[in-house]
């Protein structure tokens, strides 16, 4: 039988630039609900790629906010709502490339994909559905199936056991530093794409790039078979 390759995409900031989306939902509940204004997308980059209540508590500690666990827990469900309510009245087209490698890798008959995001199910899907995502052909795992969030590689394990490959055999593609720590702490190999971060703060990657348009199946087959 030949070599399996596992293909993970995080969904927030790789599938579409849901991170601007998210940045100015948590603004708006910043100012609704906690009266706070001038907070700025930056202020919520020590939360990126964590799950929603570190995002939100990213954001208070930079303005010094102590959040009660009732506060960080409403500020969440309305950033949710409010996310949703921005999905469903603006596009949010995939970023390029990102269709196209799913496409080739699904035809590939020794890949299997994955989608694997600490979001919600319920926000995630809104997500993948907006961008065109046929994620019903991949193994789906959300933010509501692991206990732990990245850094921790619970979520990026899991995704590999139920495609069946080893996670020495899979590539993660990630955009946030969170992101990253997790993959490699799961034993994947990692591709890194600067939409929401820059290149500097993804260094722990085994690759670097600028968009998925670069990313080639081969690159990825090598990347996996470097081990």
């Amino acid at each position: 039988m030949s070599k399996l390759y596992g293909l993970i995409f995080d969904v927030d900031g790789v599938i579409a630039d849901t991170e601007a989306v998210n940045a100015r939902a948590s603004i708006k509940v910043f100012a609704d609900l906690l009266g706070v204004e001038g907070v700025v997308r930056k202020d919520f980059e020590a939360g990126l790629g964590r799950g929603a209540e570190e995002y939100i508590k990213a954001g208070a500690r930079v303005h010094s906010l102590e959040l009660t666990e009732e506060q960080i827990k409403k500020a969440t469900q309305v950033r949710q709502e409010y996310f949703l309510k921005i999905l469903s009245q603006e596009p949010l087209p995939p970023f390029p490339g990102v269709l196209e490698l799913m496409d080739k890798a699904m035809k590939e008959k020794n890949f299997r994909l994955a989608i694997a995001t600490s979001g919600t199910l319920e926000k995630s899907r809104a997500v993948l559905e907006a961008a065109k995502v046929p994620y019903r052909k991949m193994v789906y795992i959300n933010g509501d199936h692991v206990k732990n969030k990245k850094p921790d590689p619970e979520l990026f394990l899991l995704a590999a056991e139920r495609m069946g490959i080893e996670p020495a055999n899979c590539v993660v593609i990630e955009d946030a530093p969170n992101g990253v720590q997790a993959a490699k702490a799961a034993g994947a190999k990692c591709i890194a794409v600067t939409n929401s971060t820059n290149a500097e703060n993804l260094c722990e990657a085994d690759l670097v790039c600028d968009s998925l348009e670069q990313i080639k199946l081969d690159m990825i087959r090598e990347l996996i078979d470097s081990n």
